[in-house]
This record gives C-alpha cells, sequence and structure tokens, in this order.
C-alpha cells in the first residue's frame, strides 16, 4: 500500500467530511488526529510529511466514518474542554457549551466577591449539574467555596463524580441524584444557584442539528411545550434554598430573555441583569428572589 501522509489523509478525510455535511471538515479531522497521534493540534503543520501506519490509518477512518454520520467530535474523542478544564463527556450528558463559559466566570466573579466581602464559605449549588462542568469549575476557581450539584439522571452523575475526581476536587463537590430540589436536606441554603436548564421547546426537537438531536440525552434539552417548564420551577421551588439575599444566574436559550424574567417577576423575584454572550445575544439572567 502506498504511504499515506499526514497532509494527505487531512485533505483527503477533510473532503470526505465537507461531503457529508459537516461543518469546519478539516478543524475536525485535524482535532481527530491530534486526537490519534497524541499531539497538540498545531504540531501536525509542522510533520504534515510524517507517514502514518497502517494502525493509525485505520482508526483514524473508523473516527472519521463515525463524525460522517454526525457523531459529535466530543464523544468520539471523549472529552471536550470548558474553561481551560478537560471533561470527559458520554451520550450520558450534554456537551458543555461555549456560551455556559459566560455563566461559570459570572458564577466564580460572585463567589469571589462574597469571599472578598468575609464570606468564609460562600456556598453554590448547581442544578441540572450534567458533566458536572460548571460545579467543578467553580470548584477550581473558588477553593474555599462550598459546591453542592444535582441530577436526575445517575448516568450523568457517575460522569460528573468520575470528572471531579479527575479534576482533584471530589472532596469538596457534593452530588445529589434528585429532580431539582426535591431531593435536598430542606435546611440545606445556597447564597449562589447557578443553572442551565433545559429549554428546548418539545416541537423544536426535530429541528436541532444531528448532532444535538441524535446524540444529546432529550432529558437535558427537552424543556416542555414552550421551553420554559424548568424556568416556572425554578422561580417557585428556589426560594425555599436562598439564604438571605441569595442569588440565581440562569442560562436560556434564543428569544427567551423576556419570558424568562417575565416568570421569575411574576414570582416576586428581582432581575438584577440580562447578560449578553459574545455573540451579543442575550443569554443569563441574573435575579434575586423572595427568600422564605
Amino acid at each position: 500500500m502506498p504511504a499515506v501522509t499526514v497532509l494527505e489523509v487531512i485533505q483527503r478525510s477533510s473532503e470526505f467530511l465537507a461531503r457529508k455535511g459537516v461543518d469546519s471538515p478539516r478543524l475536525q479531522v485535524e482535532l481527530l488526529l491530534a486526537e490519534l497521534l497524541q499531539v497538540p493540534r498545531l504540531k501536525l503543520y509542522l510533520d504534515f510529511e510524517r507517514v502514518l501506519t497502517e494502525p493509525q490509518l485505520a482508526a483514524l477512518r473508523a473516527m472519521v466514518r463515525r463524525r460522517a454520520e454526525r457523531e459529535p467530535l466530543q464523544h468520539i474523542i471523549g472529552s471536550t474542554c470548558f474553561c481551560g478544564l478537560n471533561f470527559a463527556v458520554s451520550p450520558a450528558v450534554l456537551i458543555p457549551r461555549p456560551e455556559t463559559e459566560l455563566l461559570a466566570e459570572r458564577a466564580w466573579q460572585h463567589l469571589q466577591r462574597l469571599r472578598a466581602a468575609g464570606a468564609a464559605s460562600p456556598s453554590v449549588i448547581d442544578v441540572g449539574t450534567g458533566s458536572g462542568c460548571l460545579a467543578i469549575t467553580l470548584a477550581v476557581k473558588c477553593p474555599e467555596a462550598a459546591v453542592h450539584a444535582v441530577e436526575i439522571s445517575e448516568a450523568a452523575l457517575a460522569i460528573a463524580t468520575s470528572n471531579a475526581q479527575r479534576r482533584g476536587v471530589s472532596e469538596r463537590v457534593h452530588f445529589h441524584q434528585s429532580d431539582l430540589f426535591a431531593g435536598l436536606p430542606k435546611e440545606l441554603r445556597f447564597d449562589l444557584i447557578v443553572t442551565n436548564p433545559p429549554y428546548i421547546a418539545t416541537s423544536e426537537l426535530d429541528t436541532l442539528q444531528p448532532e444535538v438531536r441524535n446524540f444529546d440525552p432529550h432529558l437535558a434539552l427537552e424543556g416542555g411545550a414552550d421551553g420554559l417548564a424548568f424556568y416556572r420551577r425554578l422561580a417557585a421551588e428556589a426560594p425555599r434554598h436562598l439564604s438571605a439575599q441569595g442569588t440565581l444566574m440562569a442560562e436560556f436559550g434564543d428569544d427567551q430573555a423576556e419570558a424568562v424574567a417575565e416568570i421569575f417577576r411574576s414570582a416576586v423575584w428581582s432581575i438584577d441583569e440580562l447578560v449578553r454572550d459574545l455573540a451579543g445575544n442575550l443569554r443569563i439572567m441574573i435575579a434575586r428572589g423572595p427568600v422564605y
């Protein structure tokens, strides 16, 4: 068999993925190849003439075929980067989105302000933790914080627990299997609640990209008939778990800002800020609720 170089395999595989409708096909191939060879992606550009072995070619072909079937790159690799940290992912959890990094950043800045204001151990809970990316990032960025996380899916909790162990924070992140707050001890109160809940309307699920529709868990996507079911529950249930002057930060979908804010205003919450993401879209609500 003729020798096949790094450059040749990138070019051929990129053309194949492009025909299959995969976005950024060359980048996708380079990331797969870098993972296979265990080198930084940019190092491929310094080694274009490297000849791949037959086992390497076979392994790459299998990875590219999976991507051509629209399986997410992160599932094929088995991990993704969030706020500079590496997290394992699987079909049991929602793949963390770049937009959610803004929620994480706002949350750890808030915890740091509480700490600077004299709170010895500010408390935070991540509602619907999935891979654990939010809770674990907050534990890494704010070592003094008391971090809790809830998740209804046992399979997702297993991934989150494993990620906490990998990041060395398993003793500082307390995971609970719970449908929102239902399974929490009633006495628990938090200075900060963070959440990226399901917010896709049921009728819109079939319109999502195949990578999302066919591979992300629908439990982490579907937010009821109008996509707002979980915000109604949060507005009603969260105040019982807020400390005095406690804050909630919630991510929401495109064009949902006013509807989400109105749900919380109607439940006597005070909306502090609606935050735009890097694309200029309103993406995060910061609110303070009535304390029971």
